[in-house]
């Protein structure tokens, strides 16, 4: 059984890890997922995000204490809630197994959970490149409108790109915050290089990726940053702020990192990307040096080896 706080409908990257997950193991194993455990037969519990599942993690905690249950550690969760939430905590505390989703994620635990955490990174399937126009460079932004994927730094990077330098933002996204929402449609009325295309399909996000000459990804916080694994497959290089999301994902000495909140910072690597070729190609070069990591049948080994060692050890404490 995988849990997850987040519907389908909502378009969310907890929806799409479960449901990745799943697939990979329903070759082997019946798989159901769900937004709550409601006492359903399970042999082994998944859940995703350690405070908003943490009712499901405790009532099976409580109802099969012998049995697997393996809690995978989100953004929030990881950088926030296990530091001021008392729940989260004790959802580590009851998982059998812990995931995170970046090769740095386990730094942020506790040094005596850490020998019961795997990293996997997720995947994507990859696309083929697409040639680019001379015209524009165009920069996609992808991710929903909310306080932690930090769409303000994007709004005032456009202030620190020079006028000469041929831009174009297209920004695809929910607006989760209704303020944040009405300045995204402000900026695209003020800014002609702006444009926000509101909340798109996944696969309609993955072609404007692929279309785009570079991905930025401005995040205050990621657990291990989807967005970033699909530009990456799709062969766009990534601008992205240094978070554990992303750097445990692109690598300590990507040369597209700019500190978190550091719009001037962002818009120097935008510029000299759009107009150092050079540059350009360093960052694609270092990209495509980090997408094998994110091969898809390198995620479903992870998480079925992850899920087999787990059953074996619940069968060999039965014997």
């Amino acid at each position: 059984m995988i849990i997850t706080p987040r519907s389908a409908a909502s378009n969310a990257g907890n929806w799409h890890t479960a449901g990745r997950w799943a697939r990979f193991l329903r070759a082997r194993y019946r798989v159901a997922v769900s937004g709550q455990w409601d006492g359903t037969a399970a042999d082994c519990l998944i859940a995703l995000h350690a405070r908003r599942s943490a009712a499901s993690i405790q009532a099976f905690a409580a109802a099969h204490p012998e049995k697997p249950l393996i809690v995978v550690l989100t953004g929030t969760d990881l950088y926030r809630d296990i530091d001021n939430d008392r729940q989260a905590r004790h959802s580590l505390d009851l998982a059998t197994h812990l995931v995170v989703l970046n090769q740095l994620g386990a730094n942020a635990l506790p040094a005596r959970l850490r020998s019961k955490t795997s990293v996997i990174l997720q995947s994507a399937r990859p696309l083929q490149p697409r040639p680019h126009s001379e015209g524009r460079f165009t920069v996609a932004v992808v991710g929903h409108l909310r306080a932690e994927k930090d769409p303000q730094l994007v709004w005032d990077a456009l202030a620190h790109v020079a006028p000469d330098v041929r831009l174009r933002v297209l920004h695809a996204g929910g607006a989760l915050d209704a303020n944040l929402g009405r300045k995204a449609a402000a900026t695209a009325r003020r800014d002609p290089r702006y444009e926000w295309l509101g909340d798109v399909p996944r696969a309609a996000a993955r072609q404007l990726m692929r279309r785009a000459h570079v991905l930025l990804h401005p995040s205050v916080m990621e657990g291990g940053a989807q967005a970033v694994i699909e530009a990456v497959t799709a062969h766009t290089p990534v601008i992205a702020s240094r978070i554990d999301g992303n750097s445990g994902l692109l690598g300590r000495d990507y040369p597209g990192i700019f500190a978190v909140g550091d719009a001037r910072g962002a818009a120097r690597l935008i510029s000299r990307a759009a107009q150092e070729r050079g540059f350009l190609g360093k960052l694609s070069r270092a990209c495509e040096r980090r997408a094998v990591l994110f091969a898809p049948v390198r995620e479903s080994r992870a998480v079925n080896r992850l899920v087999d060692n787990a059953l074996k050890q619940y069968s060999r404490k039965k014997r």
